[in-house]
């Protein structure tokens, strides 16, 4: 019998998305209830901002612009923080002072692919976004959340001060968003299913046993 044909996944989010938050968690999840699936994850960038400078800006100040004041968010909050909770989440909104531009992000979990750790430092930047606070629009952040998962912080510093693969993460983001992708996270199985939103993890686990199953029966016949 040939070995199953692993299964490309393409998950399509952003750092400072709460929902890319749990998004992330619940299709963790649904690989580990679907063992017997190989899978290939590959995380793309999305800007959920992109009118934010690269520079950040006042964390009320982007509240009031998005949601029209920071009180209206909080009734939004509750229910994502309860929904992070559940997943063994911490989210803390009231401890983001700075709302970031992402590219710089995003740059980091590519050049982290090299190394198998996109993954990692994708939740060490969560965590320390959501959970922590912490400022995503400072250079010396990102390089130890890098040193955190074992990267090496002096070639991240130096990269971070250039433009490397700022243009390549752009056009990334720019095709998703061509794609009709405008919400996320969003999760594309094989390179034709798109599942839109955190959906649960159960769920996730029976498309994916049902693309598996698409995928590798194409490739015998």
């Amino acid at each position: 019998m040939d070995a199953i044909k692993p299964l490309q996944i393409d998950i399509v989010s952003d750092v400072v998305c709460p929902w890319c938050y749990i998004g992330k968690r619940r299709i963790e999840n649904a690989l580990a209830l679907a063992p017997e699936v190989p899978v290939h994850v590959n995380w793309r960038p999305f800007f959920l901002n992109p009118w934010i400078p690269r520079e950040g800006i006042d964390r009320d100040t982007y509240l009031e612009t998005k949601f029209g004041s920071v009180e209206a968010y909080k009734g939004i909050a509750q229910r994502v923080v309860a929904a992070a909770s559940e997943e063994g989440l911490t989210y803390r909104p009231e401890t983001v002072k700075r709302q970031p531009n992402t590219i710089d992000c995003h740059r980091l979990i590519h050049w982290a692919e090299a190394a198998g750790k996109s993954a990692e430092i994708k939740q060490r930047l969560m965590e320390l976004y959501f959970r922590d606070g912490g400022d995503l629009t400072l250079s010396e952040t990102l390089v130890q959340a890098a040193a955190d998962v074992g990267l090496d912080a002096d070639d991240i510093r130096r990269r971070l001060a250039t433009d490397e693969d700022v243009e390549r993460i752009s056009a990334d983001a720019k095709e998703a968003s061509d794609k009709g992708i405008s919400g996320v996270p969003t999760f594309v199985l094989a390179g034709k299913y798109a599942i839109s939103g955190a959906q649960p993890a159960d769920q996730l686990a029976r498309a994916i046993r049902q693309v598996s199953a698409e995928v590798n029966a194409q490739a015998a016949g």
